[in-house]
C-alpha cells in the first residue's frame, strides 16, 4: 500500500498543517501523511465537489470518494459540505490522506499530438477532427483527443470537452480553455441556442428540399457494453432534426442535418429510421451496401468511412458574447467520393 501524497491538477497549495489520519493498519509503522489543503483556482471555480476530487485524486475509487464526502473528511473553508457544493475561487479545500493499493505499471504513455485548428483563443479552442479518431478514452480505447492534446500541452492549466462527436465522424469539435467559458457553451447549448450542421451523404432517393424528423430517442447498452439508441413511441428523450437537399445523384443524397436537439447518434438513427441510412454507417446503415462501397466500380470510387461531417457551428463567444460562426470543409476522401458520383441530377 502507498498514501496518496499528491493530488494532480494546477491549483495552488498552502503549506502542509498537522492534520493526520491514523493508520489503516497497526503494522504499517511508517509515519500517516498529513492532509493536503488545496487552494481553488480561477479554473476549477464552479465545478462540483464530487467530480474535482473525482479528477485530482487519481486511482481512487468513486465509492471511496463520496465516502469521505459522507464522513466530514473533506471540508471546504473548515465547514462540512455535501457533495453537490459548487467550488469558489480562493476555496481551502481539506482532502485527507487517501491510501490505495499498489498497481501494477501503467499504460504506454499518451502520446502529445496537436490537430488542425479551426480557431483558438484566451477561452476556446476549435479543432478540426479526423474521423477514426475517439474524442476521449474509455469502453476499450486507451486514450483520445482530449488526451492527446493534454500531453501536447503539458502546460495548459485547463482543457476539457465542451461536446463529444461520434469516433467515426470527422469535423468541428470544441475545447474549453477556462471552466467559465465550459459552463457558458454548456449553458448555451442546454437552451438552444447554438447552430449546428452536419453533412450526410444518405443511400437512397431523397424527395424533399427540406425535411423535419421528429422520433423520440432511447439510449441503452447492448450485453456486450456497446452503446445503441432506437426509435420509441414513448418514452425516452424528445430528437428533433431538420434535413436540407444540398445535392442529390441517382442513388445518393447529400443532406445538411440541423441539429434541434443534441442526443446520442441522433443524426444517424433519424435518417435510418427514415429509410435513408448514412453511407458507411457500420451500426444504423446498410451492411450490404457498406461492403460494397469498400470498393469503387465503374459507377463510382470507394468509400471506407462513415460519410457524417461535422462542417459548420455557430455560437456566441464564451467572453465577448459576439456571434461566432465556424467551418470545416469535407475532408478530402469524402469530396472524392461525391466526385466520383458525377455530376448531381439536382
Amino acid at each position: 500500500m502507498k498514501d496518496l501524497e499528491r493530488i494532480s491538477g494546477k491549483t495552488k497549495r498552502t503549506a502542509l498543517q498537522n492534520d493526520v489520519v491514523p493508520p489503516s493498519s497497526q503494522t504499517d509503522h511508517r509515519p500517516a501523511a498529513a492532509a493536503q489543503f488545496v487552494t481553488i483556482a480561477e479554473e476549477d471555480a464552479g465545478q462540483r465537489i464530487d467530480n474535482y476530487l473525482l479528477r485530482v485524486c487519481k486511482g481512487v475509487p468513486k465509492s471511496h470518494i463520496y465516502r469521505i464526502l459522507r464522513s466530514g473528511e473533506v471540508r471546504v473553508n473548515k465547514g462540512r459540505i455535501d457533495q453537490l457544493y459548487r467550488l469558489a475561487e480562493g476555496d481551502l479545500v481539506r482532502i485527507p490522506p487517501i491510501r490505495i493499493a499498489e498497481r501494477p505499471a501503467g499504460p504506454a504513455p499518451v502520446p502529445g499530438t496537436e490537430f488542425h485548428v479551426v480557431h483558438e483563443d484566451s477561452h476556446l479552442l476549435v479543432i478540426d477532427k479526423p474521423a477514426g479518431v475517439a474524442v476521449h478514452g474509455g469502453s476499450g480505447v486507451s486514450y483520445g483527443v482530449i488526451e492527446q492534446l493534454r500531453a501536447a500541452r503539458p502546460d495548459a492549466k485547463f482543457l476539457e470537452l465542451v461536446h463529444r462527436l461520434d469516433r467515426e465522424t470527422s469535423g468541428l469539435l470544441l475545447i474549453a480553455k477556462k471552466r467559465s467559458a465550459l459552463t457558458n457553451l454548456h449553458d448555451q447549448m442546454r437552451d438552444g441556442t447554438t447552430d449546428k450542421r452536419y453533412f450526410a451523404l444518405v443511400a437512397g432517393d431523397w424527395k424533399n428540399a427540406r425535411q423535419h424528423v421528429r422520433l423520440r430517442l432511447h439510449k441503452y447498452n447492448t450485453a456486450e457494453g456497446e452503446k445503441r439508441v432506437v426509435v420509441v413511441q414513448e418514452g425516452g428523450q424528445e430528437a428533433h432534426t431538420i434535413f436540407n437537399l444540398k445535392r442529390k445523384w441517382k442513388d445518393f443524397a447529400l443532406l445538411e442535418a440541423e441539429l434541434k436537439t443534441g442526443r446520442t447518434h441522433q443524426i444517424r438513427v433519424h435518417l435510418a429510421s427514415s429509410g435513408f441510412p448514412i453511407a458507411g454507417d457500420e451500426k444504423y446503415g446498410d451492411f450490404a451496401l457498406n461492403k460494397q462501397l469498400q470498393k469503387a466500380n465503374d459507377e463510382r470510387g470507394a468509400l471506407r468511412r462513415m460519410f457524417l461531417h461535422a462542417w459548420q457551428i455557430t455560437f456566441a463567444h464564451p467572453e465577448s458574447g459576439q456571434p461566432l460562426t465556424l467551418q470545416a470543409p469535407l475532408p478530402p476522401e469524402c469530396e472524392r467520393f461525391l466526385v466520383s458520383l458525377g455530376q448531381p441530377i439536382q
